[in-house]
């Protein structure tokens, strides 16, 4: 009897044993498949899919689930809260922010359930988040209330999703600290700072902006608003803005769209706050414009994509102010948002989503994956021809594709 429960027992832990395995499993792994925010080329619904992106994988490309959003809502940035239990999605049309229901179908896959939208109040055109510690959030509204010179930043409840505060500060109040087109957002928790970018009118033709501006986290009171830019006259719509924070040195980093460049300041310590931006990339010299998204891996280079022609440029960051051309990605007109991660033999590859704003010349609608260490592409997903859409942003199905971001 007692050999026989011991026998009970061992195959009973054996089968939890094996369960355990089969949990992580590389052939069940969700490693390599990701979310996409899309927009479609057809006049059909606007919404996110799962997508298989690892070259060796059978199914490479193929999309196994959506969820339709609308037409025009025009999904932007894929955003997990503080700590990613929760999955958000940016637009520019429809109601600007959605949280997003995911689950597993019967085969253990991400599955897209259903998109909750978010009372914005007067905010609109949305951009990028940033979840702060402390059960905030926040978004830039690069429309605000729809003025020619407008654009916000709205405060949010992580726990419930309310409208706590909207911060606006119009140029013409004060055309010396001001915020306008907010696009890009960046936050230093330990230091108590924010910053946005000045990117752009939504109708990409009534104004352009040139600045970044420093808010105080918890006053919301602005600091100072810093030309990124050659001179008051250039408009070089800075898109994305870096705190440096951690571990690494304490900068802050910004790349503009219209200048193809990258900026950087110094934290100064006296003043607690930023000093002037200067360039530390100059894009023409490469023959690159229009840089966009930052992101930093898990072996603290700094991957910043060019939308044109298509490149993902690797910068060592261990020399700052001093920035050391490490790499140069060949990916697609339109190189935008990124997302790291291992295919299932091991090799450490980045996949390039390559659009914006469906842009002519900028809007690629493919999505590459690169090895990080070779620099040759492994494969090509063409979503404009294989599916009619165009990809807007990526984001992992396992919680954040990047050691940091914003």
């Amino acid at each position: 009897m007692k050999l026989k429960f011991i026998a009970v027992l061992l195959l009973v832990t054996l089968i939890t044993f094996t369960s355990c395995l089969n949990e992580h499993d590389p052939d069940h792994s969700h490693d390599s498949s990701f979310y996409i925010d899309y927009r479609s080329l057809k006049g059909l619904p606007d919404g996110i899919a799962v997508i298989e992106l690892d070259p060796e994988a059978p199914d490479f490309g193929n999309i196994s689930s959506k969820l339709e959003l609308g037409i025009g809502v025009l999904p932007h940035h894929i955003y997990y809260n503080q700590n990613a239990k929760k999955m958000f999605t940016t637009a520019l049309g429809g109601s600007y922010l959605y949280e997003i229901k995911t689950g597993e179908d019967q085969n253990g896959l991400p599955k897209l359930i259903d998109a909750t939208p978010i009372d914005t109040g007067e905010n609109t055109v949305g951009e990028n988040l940033f979840f702060t510690t402390d059960g905030r959030y926040f978004m830039t509204f690069m429309g605000g209330a729809g003025g020619p010179k407008d654009g916000s930043i709205g405060v949010f409840n992580a726990n419930n999703n309310q409208l706590i505060k909207t911060i606006k500060a119009p140029i013409q109040a004060n055309p010396n600290k001001f915020i306008m087109y907010p696009h890009g957002i960046s936050i230093n928790e330990e230091k108590g700072l924010m910053m946005v970018s000045s990117t752009i009118h939504p109708d990409l033709t009534t104004g352009m902006g040139n600045t970044c501006t420093l808010l105080d986290l918890n006053t919301y009171e602005i600091k100072e608003t810093y030309q990124v830019a050659d001179s008051p006259t250039d408009l070089s719509a800075p898109v994305e803005v870096l705190l440096l924070r951690g571990k690494f040195p304490q900068y802050a980093l910004a790349t503009t769209m219209l200048g193809g460049d990258i900026w950087i300041a110094p934290y100064n310590t006296a003043t607690k706050k930023y000093d002037a931006f200067t360039k530390i990339f100059d894009g023409s010299t490469k023959g690159l414009g229009w840089a966009l998204e930052m992101y930093i891996d898990d072996s603290n280079k700094l991957y910043v994509s060019f939308a044109d022609p298509g490149k993902v440029l690797v910068f060592d960051l261990s020399n700052l102010p001093q920035l050391k051309l490490l790499k140069t990605f060949d990916a697609d007109k339109g190189a935008h948002h990124m997302a790291f991660f291992k295919t299932k033999s091991g090799k450490e590859v980045v996949a390039v989503q390559n659009n914006l704003l469906d842009l002519p010349n900028l809007n690629s609608g493919t999505i590459s994956v690169i090895d990080i260490n070779t620099g040759k592409t492994l494969g090509t997903v063409d979503l404009r021809n294989r599916y009619g859409i165009l990809p807007e942003s990526i984001e992992g199905t396992n919680g954040p594709s990047n050691y940091m971001h914003h």
